[in-house]
């Protein structure tokens, strides 16, 4: 589809219409949008009686398909050695054809989702096990009704599942602080900030949008106009269209080892238009940059923020874990589960919270006007259900939500904290962390109390805790040292569990991360099997983007953990890697891969680890990390004039403070200063994150790989 065409079909922004209402204009971009792509590529039925050929078999074989059927009834009508040898030599031809013709389709496929190792792990696996569209059986209008119905009422029995009593509090609750108005209205965008927007937004389109959104992206500069005047209208009404506000429900099947005819085996994907998403983009990006300087959210929050992440929350928490373990304190660790936290969001109580962080004016109206009037409905091929009304929630799907359920859960930390408890919270992922002696007979209690009290504020907040799920890590340095009493929420005695998995890591007593490692080579053993099956079809530089993706992202996941690991376990994940290169490079299993490695410049399992300590440590100190870990890492200040002085070192914690191996090799806030301080001085003082990576790893590389 040609993009040019599709714009010469569109034509200019009508100018009479520029004063327009904002849902006027979303329907004038509908139904024009909806004209071009039917002028470029008009609709027609589909009259195959035949099997589908496969996706990369073109024209072109088919020709010679034909040539070859030709050939071979020749020889049969005349089995002479001439024709025998024709006919043997077009199939090699034929067959070098075929190969050539995948190696075009797959490599087209895999540089289409390069970067983004999800939706290249999926082509992968669409390209070597093509499976049906859609795997329900039953995809009838009452199918589809089942399912609208299934999801909705999820949500209002958990609504309904909060004390009558608790009415009083929650308005009481939406009631924030008076506040300032520190943000009324939205800063209109210009044609380049367009352009940059639809550069920058995922391309995943909605049966709801009038063309393909891949079109709007690939033909972005000639739409500026067009999608101005829609967010400018909607920023300057205070507005969200309506008619943007329907939300698309596939169900996915959560296992494939469950049973597709009931509706509880399915979990709800959703699905929203594309312009809806553009629109939001521009509005996250003016709400981040308020939340930045009023430094409005939690410091322990690390869910969808600008240099937190995941591999942040997790490196503060193991290190938390590690000084706590070396004073000799037992530490437990709750991992709070909560359903579907995003769906039972209180409108009232968040546009309470926004409005007591300083909005106001068409900025407060704007997020009104997103959150309420919303529906969903259900799709399953070519039907769907009605549109179901949402009272509450924040749409799943959407670019804003994250930040607004972030809002939402501020509050929660500053109540674990005033009992003494440390936490963490990515999301709906709550994380407790209490330490004490071994003797502490009121440890527990106050941890109970803790509890109770964050389980009265998710109840005022309509979020539903579930007891049942929610896990407790015992960690200490000896396996029988317990605490005799077992924590309590709601009534359930939480059991103390060896192992627990927080953010995507397996965490144990011990803080070994055995078990992480042994999972990770367990699945990049997996991945590396699936890929070995696409290599006879893929180049050398095709197929390590494949093996980056699926092989060495799982390798890196969090690889900060890994620092300090011994040997016999780092060795499990140094065998994964080896094998990615032979798998590469098409070395023999005996040739020495030390070569190999410095080939493809890939760092050592080791020297890995200790690269992403160090560019943690960078951001930390350069204001691009979060402040829980440049809280931990301080510079060097000698008492007098000394040679190392403005020589940017860092202050390593002394030997009394790091009693224990797995301190003084593992934990952050010590390893990361003595790593610090190895640098040369033209490393540590690199004026940007970039030049500190490409030194960095010329550095390590050069350290690795000395002969």
């Amino acid at each position: 589809m040609d993009p040019d065409g599709f714009l010469t079909a569109l034509g200019e922004f009508p100018a009479t219409s520029a004063g327009d209402p904002v849902d006027a204009l979303v329907a004038l971009w509908n139904k024009e949008a909806a004209r071009a792509i039917d002028t470029v590529a008009p609709e027609r039925p589909l009259s195959s009686t035949r099997a589908k050929p496969s996706p990369w078999f073109t024209e072109e074989l088919a020709a010679m398909k034909r040539k070859k059927r030709g050939l071979e009834g020749v020889w049969r009508s005349e089995p002479s050695e001439p024709n025998r040898t024709r006919l043997c030599s077009y199939l090699r031809a034929y067959a070098a054809a075929i190969d050539a013709a995948k190696n075009i389709f797959f490599a087209a496929n895999i540089a289409s989702a390069k970067n983004r190792p999800a939706e290249l792990s999926r082509v992968v696996r669409g390209l070597l096990y093509p499976v049906p569209q859609d795997g329900i059986p039953d995809n009838s209008a009452a199918r589809c009704e089942a399912f609208a119905r299934f999801f909705a009422d999820k949500v209002a029995l958990i609504r309904s599942g909060f004390d009558t009593i608790l009415t009083a509090v929650s308005e009481d609750v939406a009631r924030a602080p008076a506040c300032p108005i520190l943000m009324d209205s939205f800063q209109l965008v210009q044609p380049e900030d367009v352009d940059k927007v639809l550069g920058e937004v995922r391309a995943t389109t909605c049966i709801l949008d009038p063309c393909p959104s891949w079109l709007v992206r690939e033909a972005r500069g000639g739409l500026a106009e067009w999608v101005k005047v829609v967010v400018n209208a909607s920023l300057r009404e205070g507005i969200f269209p309506a008619s943007l506000k329907l939300a698309v429900i596939k169900p996915l099947l959560k296992k494939s080892s469950l049973d597709p005819t009931q509706l509880d085996s399915y979990r709800p994907i959703y699905n929203l238009p594309f312009l809806g998403k553009v629109v939001e983009r521009v509005v996250t990006a003016q709400l981040q940059a308020f939340l930045v300087d009023t430094d409005f959210l939690d410091p322990a929050q690390s869910g969808f923020r600008p240099g937190h992440g995941t591999e942040t929350a997790l490196v503060a928490l193991v290190d938390d874990l590690r000084r706590e373990l070396d004073r000799g304190s037992v530490s437990l660790l709750v991992l709070l589960d909560l359903s579907a936290a995003f769906d039972t969001v209180d409108h009232g109580i968040l546009l309470g919270r926004l409005a007591g962080m300083g909005l106001g004016g068409t900025v407060l109206q704007w997020l009104r006007s997103f959150l309420e009037g919303r529906s969903q409905m259900v799709s399953l091929g070519d039907t769907c259900s009605a549109p179901q009304p949402l009272t509450c929630g924040v749409p799943q799907g959407s670019v804003l939500s994250p930040m607004l359920f972030n809002i939402y859960m501020k509050p929660l930390g500053e109540i674990i904290r005033s009992f003494g408890v440390r936490c963490h919270l990515y999301a709906d992922d709550v994380q407790l962390c209490h330490s004490f002696p071994p003797v502490t007979k009121e440890a527990v209690q106050v941890l109970n109390r803790c509890l109770a009290s964050v389980s009265d504020w998710m109840r005022a907040n309509k979020l539903k805790l579930n007891p049942d799920k929610t896990e407790v890590l015992l960690v200490s340095r000896k396996a029988e040292q317990g605490i005799g009493l077992q924590p309590v929420l709601d009534g359930v005695a939480l059991p103390l569990k060896t192992q627990v998995r927080s953010l995507g890591v397996l965490l144990d007593s011990s803080l070994s991360l055995e078990p992480q490692v042994s999972a990770v080579a367990r699945g990049a053993f997996a991945q590396l099997r699936l890929v070995r099956q696409l290599r006879p079809f893929l180049g050398r530089s095709d197929l390590a983007t494949v093996v980056h993706a699926l092989v060495t992202s799982r390798l890196d996941y969090c690889n900060a953990l890994y620092v300090g690991l011994p040997l016999k376990t780092a060795r499990k994940l140094q065998l994964v890697q080896r094998a990615a290169a032979r798998l590469i490079t098409g070395a023999a299993y005996r040739e020495r891969t030390t070569s190999l490695l410095s080939q493809l410049h890939w760092l050592p399992i080791c020297y890995r680890a200790q690269f992403k300590v160090l560019v943690l440590t960078y951001k930390a100190l350069n204001g691009s990390g979060p402040i829980y870990l440049s809280e931990r890492i301080s510079s060097y200040e000698p008492g007098r004039s000394l040679r190392s002085s403005g020589e940017a070192l860092l202050s390593v914690p002394p030997a009394s403070q790091a009693r224990l191996v797995g301190t003084r090799d593992r934990a952050f806030s010590v390893v990361a200063p003595r790593l610090w301080n190895t640098l040369p001085r033209e490393i540590r003082q690199a004026p940007t994150l970039l030049s500190f990576r490409k030194a960095l790893k010329t550095w390590l590389c050069a350290q690795a790989f000395e002969d």
